[in-house]
């Protein structure tokens, strides 16, 4: 009976072998010690003069953390591809975030990247799932720091902050977009390769909402049923030192059938590199556009604002290490107030903006290994709020800052990340 349950069981490797090309389990853990501190200045209160004393002190909000993601995503993934032949293949790819400094986020759900797809050397590749947004990619691969850590670049972090954040007091948030980084239930094509250097994707993400017909049925409780669709695209080059790409996404965020209302997150950008060997130069070019469509026009503004952005950096390999370097600058422009900014924008004479200024060291200690620094520093303009992000998040204060309601307005804030990737 035990020889023919190891005969059934060598049976039953071998078929899964045959079938299954191959089969990887990767991942990275990386973790870091973290320090934030905001700064908010004093202003003075209005309508109080005599409490509008000069040489105020500076008010500040500091915290120590661990932290997973200040250099490259912590994860845990299976991959795999089985050759069905003339040049076709099945491929699956399943990816799980992971939160290594408090083990509280593992294997629970393959959030980052779960996608099977068909793989042809001369049509392309579909690919099915939750992934990755064409826009995203200029934003992470024309940074020297990425997506990850106190450096990460302030165009992303104008696309992916909370809505929590303030910009002159007014508590709208940043975007809103739940597909700036990912699109659940996608359908995406990528080129094949060998194009001579070009490269590009498409994708398309339903929302899985009802649709009512006529739409005047469309019940008051489920009046969502445009927000959540997502179009976007990437065309790019590269060969030999350089790298350029443009993209595009427009992301439903809001949808009111019974308003006459759509909101769509409208995103533009354009990156590109050069690696000279002894320096590789980055450079990137964004604008996101919130954008409302009424029916019926509202009596105060249309709500519509942008928020314009770029980034020049740097890397410099010095023997087994890297210094990356980077500054990067973004403002909002309410081209169209909503109901309640006016007074706020004549007070401040202008848009919030932030410029960030970053520069790290990466020390390889083998293919895997790396031990890295990194410090951050962002100005605030203007009423804006800004905060650095923790690994590939944004946690930080109940309260980011002491507000202009105390009398004080954002200053700045600094950042800096201590830690160690292992990749496998």
């Amino acid at each position: 009976m035990k020889k023919s349950l190891v005969s059934l069981a060598a049976l039953a490797a071998a078929g899964v072998a045959s079938a299954q090309s191959s089969l990887t389990m990767f991942g990275v853990v990386d973790t870091a010690v973290t320090y934030i501190q905001t700064t908010s200045s004093f202003v003075g209160i209005p309508g109080t003069p005599g409490l509008n004393f000069v040489g105020a002190p500076d008010q500040h909000q500091s915290q120590w953390s661990m932290t997973s993601s200040g250099y490259n995503a912590s994860r845990l993934g299976f991959r795999g591809t089985e050759d069905l032949g003339g040049g076709v293949a099945i491929g699956f790819w399943l990816e799980a975030g992971m939160t290594n400094d408090d083990g509280a986020i593992g294997l629970a759900a393959f959030n980052r990247r779960s996608t099977v797809s068909l793989l042809s050397s001369s049509f392309g590749e579909i690919r099915l799932g939750r992934d990755y947004v064409p826009t995203f990619w200029n934003d992470d691969v024309f940074s020297p720091f990425g997506t990850n850590g106190v450096g990460a670049s302030q165009v992303y972090v104008m696309n992916n902050g909370p809505r929590t954040v303030s910009f002159g007091g007014l508590n709208r948030g940043l975007f809103g977009n739940p597909n700036a980084t990912r699109a659940s239930n996608s359908i995406g094509y990528f080129l094949p390769p060998d194009l001579g250097g070009f490269y590009g994707q498409a994708m398309y993400a339903f929302n899985e909402a009802v649709k009512y017909d006529p739409g005047n049925t469309t019940p008051a409780a489920a009046n969502t049923q445009r927000a959540g669709r997502y179009v976007g695209g990437r065309f790019g080059y590269g060969y030999g030192p350089l790298d350029v790409a443009a993209s595009y996404s427009e992301s439903t965020t809001g949808d009111n059938y019974n308003q006459g209302l759509t909101t769509d997150v409208v995103t533009t950008n354009l990156g590109a590199s050069w690696d000279f060997g002894v320096v590789k130069l980055f450079g990137e070019i964004s604008r996101t556009q919130n954008k409302n469509e009424y029916v019926f026009p509202p009596p105060v503004g249309t709500g519509d604002y942008k928020g314009d952005g770029y980034l020049l950096g740097a890397t410099m390999p010095v023997g087994v290490g890297l210094i990356r370097v980077a500054y990067s600058h973004v403002k909002l422009n309410f081209t169209s107030p909503p109901t309640g900014t006016t007074a706020i924008l004549a007070a401040t004479g202008s848009d919030p903006a932030a410029g960030k200024f970053a520069i790290g060291y990466v020390h390889n200690l083998s293919l895997r290994t790396a031990l890295y620094v990194t410090g951050a520093y962002v100005k605030e303009k203007n009423g804006a709020a800004f905060i650095i992000p923790v690994g590939n998040s944004f946690p930080l204060f109940t309260n980011n800052y002491f507000t202009t309601g105390s009398g004080y307005k954002a200053d700045h804030v600094m950042g800096y990340d201590f830690g160690i990737r292992h990749a496998f």
